[in-house]
């Protein structure tokens, strides 16, 4: 019976010291987040170690970059839309269908564009090996999209040779 006792204590014991752990954790997190509010680049300043002047001059880049990215979204939104309505129940690609992928393809080529354009730009306001850093891995994410099912369907590991 003593045996039982101990092990319940001390499964409370633990339980409490738990408990206690993860309040303690969370009120921590909770203050840190009311006294960091969300900033959508504070990332890239942790990220690439910039200064504050850098981070003006990429805020700037970043503010005037936004309505062209909302705009060209709802561009593509809206192209889809009438891309899914020309498709409706249709079991069949209709030339209008081919069209509007056409269409569709086009203005995810000019978006692609526009980004790498603004990463390009952002780049140049970062030193150099910290913007090099920067724009390859903007690269990757922006055309690399579909690489993985790319290289699956077509059997292309990146190998040099295959065996």
């Amino acid at each position: 019976m003593n045996r039982s006792l101990i092990i319940l204590v001390g499964a409370l014991a633990l339980g409490t010291a738990i408990f206690v752990g993860a309040f303690c954790a969370a009120h921590r997190t909770s203050l840190m987040c009311c006294e960091q509010p969300s900033d959508d680049l504070n990332w890239l300043r942790t990220e690439f170690h910039l200064s504050e002047v850098e981070m003006a001059r990429i805020r700037t880049l970043h503010e005037g970059y936004l309505p062209q990215c909302a705009e060209m979204c709802a561009k593509i939104a809206a192209k889809k839309h009438e891309l899914e309505t020309v498709l409706g129940n249709g079991t069949n690609l209709t030339a209008e269908a081919q069209a509007k992928l056409n269409e569709v393809a086009a203005l995810r080529a000019q978006c692609q564009a526009q980004m790498l354009q603004y990463f390009i730009t952002v780049s140049q306001t970062m030193p150099p090996a910290q913007g090099q850093r920067y724009l390859v891995e903007m690269q990757r994410l922006t055309l690399g999209a579909h690489e993985q099912t790319e290289q699956s369907m077509s059997g292309d590991t990146g190998h040099e040779h295959h065996h």
